[in-house]
């Protein structure tokens, strides 16, 4: 016999009573410094998945630790009613490190309320999303309509390099009919958003050289050019004087359906008082269907502790965002024959790829996706959801798209875009967190009437 699914008015209440102990576990691991960078005390990671571990098996799922050479994931499982669909939950446990202390207003690792939103590292990137799973999970409780696969990854911040072997290796224990990734972001406070597209990612480092030692500035300047001079002058020309990229090769994608608001967007971005935009078109494409490139650090003698001296060698970090429709390898080949044809006075150049990630587009139609986008309509009150690109980069979602293509991937998220996710003071809406924990109960729901028919 069929059990019957809960009615909105009961998933409601369960999410509402199971809310206090959801955030009170939610701290518990954000405690938990479980960052996965090289150089940070791995034992905490550990730790994270352990927690994890035991949040899950309280929800009656079959749990087990797994890793593939890298940090540790958590996958747990629970199999589906006679014809019901089987769903795969995503979210990692791992955090960004915290950076400067001193920005932060209180301990990253110590949540603490204020005006409604909770602060700490991890709060909103990605711990919230394991606990809005784990929170539809217990508003169920016995009653769960569908089958679930949680696959909780442990190094999501630090590029995911173990993902692709993790879902080789446990394919067909993880094989569902539909892929609900927890780790993107809404629209707007009070506005949900399904993302469909994101930009990939090339991440290099270019060193230029013009000296085998370090010379005086007086006896050899005005003749000599020096290394970080020369290296300023090479980043100058991957922009034009608007700010568009310049380096020929890498593609760009169709205009956004959406725009942001310029003051909302300068806004929410922090942009210092007369500080002009960069680039050209709706800001949505700018950030979304565009490829952007940032310097991300330079190597160069610190301005305490330089002497009078030319330097010889300067290194700069690059990240290029590509658009969706371009591909890393291709990317790369252009930013590199850029570099290289670019370099000023005939420098040397030297560029080290670091690592890449492919963009993705999803095509959200179909009963899933209207599924989903029927639980964000009821969670908010009868607001409307936006599908949305994002300007950051998931690149595992292609992953997901190869390995599993006859399944339906949900990207969601529970930041807003005053979260400030891997930055300082890091923060989660809880009044979203509550919306969201109710929605994905709801979509449980939905997918299980869609699995019937």
């Amino acid at each position: 016999m069929t059990t019957p699914i809960m009615t909105e008015a009961e998933l409601r209440a369960a999410v509402q009573r199971e809310l206090p102990g959801v955030r009170a576990d939610l701290e518990r691991l954000v405690r938990i410094p479980g960052i996965a960078f090289e150089g940070f005390e791995h034992a905490h990671v550990e730790r994270s998945a352990e927690a994890v571990a035991e949040l899950l098996r309280g929800c009656g799922l079959d749990v087990e630790i797994v890793r593939a050479g890298g940090q540790p994931a958590v996958i747990g499982r629970k199999a589906a009613p006679p014809g019901a669909p089987t769903v795969m939950l995503y979210a990692h446990h791992d955090v960004q490190p915290v950076g400067d202390r001193t920005l932060w207003e209180s301990d990253p690792f110590e949540p603490v309320e204020r005006n409604g939103r909770l602060y700490g590292r991890g709060a909103a990137d990605d711990k919230a999303g394991i606990m809005a799973h784990v929170a539809a999970l217990r508003a169920f409780g016995d009653q769960l309509p569908v089958g679930v696969v949680l696959f909780i990854e442990g190094e999501e911040e630090y590029g995911s390099d173990s993902l692709e072997q993790l879902l080789a290796e446990h394919r067909q224990a993880i094989a569902s009919d539909v892929i609900v990734i927890a780790d993107s972001a809404n629209w707007d406070v009070g506005v949900p958003a399904l993302t469909t597209s994101l930009r990939g990612i090339v991440n290099c480092f270019v060193e230029v050289r013009t000296l085998d030692h370090a010379v005086h500035s007086g006896m050899f300047g005005g003749a000599v050019p020096d290394a970080l001079t020369t290296l300023v002058r090479l980043l100058a020309t991957l922009h034009d004087d608007a700010g568009n990229v310049a380096v020929e090769g890498l593609v760009g994608g169709e205009p956004a359906s959406v725009d942001y608001p310029e003051g909302r967007f300068r806004a929410e971005a922090g942009l210092v008082e007369g500080v002009q935009l960069i680039g050209t078109g709706q800001i949505t494409d700018r950030l979304w269907t565009k490829p952007a490139l940032a310097v991300l650090g330079i190597d160069a003698p610190a301005t305490a502790e330089a002497p009078n001296a030319l330097v010889p060698a300067a290194k700069a970090k690059l990240s290029v965002r590509l658009a969706p429709g371009d591909e890393p390898n291709k990317a790369y080949a252009a930013l590199r024959e850029h570099l290289q044809r670019h370099a000023p006075w005939g420098a040397q150049v030297e560029i080290t790829f670091e690592h890449d990630g492919a963009p993705c587009v999803i095509d959200a139609t179909g009963p899933v996706f209207d599924a989903a986008r029927s639980a964000f309509r009821t969670a908010w009150d009868g607001t409307e959801p936006v599908d949305i690109g994002v300007g950051g980069s998931i690149p595992f979602i292609a992953t997901f798209q190869e390995m599993f293509p006859q399944a339906a991937i949900l990207v969601t998220g529970v930041e807003d875009p005053h979260a400030r996710a891997h930055g300082p003071n890091e923060s989660l809406h809880l009044g979203e967190f509550a919306r969201v924990c109710l929605a994905e109960a709801l979509l449980l729901a939905k997918v299980a009437e869609v699995g019937r028919g």
